[in-house]
């Protein structure tokens, strides 16, 4: 098979020709179709996550089929599609697994990080890692639906904001553009925050009620005359944005941190404590909550915007997403 590998912190990808993985006793082999590139794998490509051994292959996103099964592997079967997320399995033994909290285990896996992911035709995945995918979506759009959109839909569900709240979405990119739709079809009020006036055409016809260009209003500002917001989603990774959008909470509600920034954020604790509000953090799921998101996005048809490579492109479609440039999410296909 062609993958695409890391022999070390800062190299350049090399294709290379690989046996087929053989799946271990609770592993499932996947042919892969897709896998989305995410800012995440900058932690194989440039190191500094602890526990990733090189050579390496990246990928969290992957969407493909079972090809083959573990001995002990009977809840999948050949030819099932199926995806597999950032959380690459638990332990099942550790507290956190004890009380069904997976992604918090304490000796969890994390795809194309401890072990290879999806840069290749085939990877093999732990078991209770994947999810099953829809017919009715294409595994190029299932794929970043296992990071970006897990991530922005398991936010927004777990939030306390109930259908006609006011939920605001700071970024419309490749996190941000997802959360506008969900919101939108979650029935909240939903309000598109961005510093790029040219992405209101865009946020509006992904469902956006609202648009409020940060470059020239002040966002909590513009939240306050809205009526307060039950949440703001911020996927752009920058600590301005964040701080920004905390005046603008209404009585008990949440900034929630899906984009994380570089630097730390500063708060002002008496708009906090004056509404009761908060700002917390949001990471992904595990493989029931992939699953759950991808069918409701099935459901309500909902799909990213994506630019596909070939995996011998893979150097061009990682630049193009380390870059920036991307509109929204970039997908090899093996």
């Amino acid at each position: 098979m062609r993958a695409a590998v890391v022999s070390e912190p800062g190299a350049d990808f090399e294709v290379v020709k690989r046996d087929v993985p053989e799946p271990g006793p609770e592993e499932v082999r996947v042919a892969v179709e897709a896998c989305g590139i995410c800012r995440s794998d900058e932690f194989v490509v440039e190191g500094g996550y602890p526990g990733v051994s090189y050579p390496r292959v990246p990928g969290h996103e992957i969407a493909g089929t079972v090809d083959a099964v573990g001995e002990d592997v009977d809840a999948w079967e050949p030819g099932e599609r199926v995806g597999a997320g950032w959380h690459g399995g638990h332990c099942f033994t550790c507290e956190a697994c004890r009380r069904g909290q997976f992604l918090q285990c304490e000796n969890a896996e994390i795809t194309g990080l401890t072990f290879d992911g999806g840069y290749a035709e085939y990877a093999t995945v732990p078991a209770e890692a994947l999810a099953a995918i829809p017919d009715g979506l294409d595994a190029v759009d299932a794929a970043p639906l296992l990071c970006a959109g897990i991530t922005t839909y398991n936010a927004l569900r777990n939030s306390d904001a109930r259908a006609g709240d006011l939920v605001a979405v700071v970024g419309v990119g490749g996190l941000g553009h997802l959360a506008v739709q969900y919101a939108h079809a979650a029935g909240y009020e939903t309000v598109a925050i961005s510093r790029s006036p040219d992405k209101e055409s865009l946020a509006r016809d992904l469902g956006a009620d609202h648009f409020v260009n940060a470059a020239e209003a002040d966002p909590a500002e513009r939240l306050r005359e809205l009526g307060g917001a039950s949440v703001v989603l911020t996927t752009a990774p920058a600590s301005d944005a964040i701080e920004s959008v905390v005046g603008g909470l209404g009585t008990d509600g949440s900034v929630i941190i899906a984009g994380i920034p570089g630097e730390p954020v500063s708060v002002d604790a008496g708009q906090l404590v004056g509404t009761r509000g908060a700002v917390e953090g949001w990471g992904s799921g595990h493989a029931r909550d992939s699953q759950d998101t991808l069918e409701f996005s099935a459901l309500r048809d909902i799909t990213p915007e994506i630019e596909t490579f070939d995996l011998g492109d893979v150097d061009a479609a990682y630049e193009r997403m380390a870059e920036n440039e991307a509109r929204f999410r970039v997908v090899l296909e093996p």
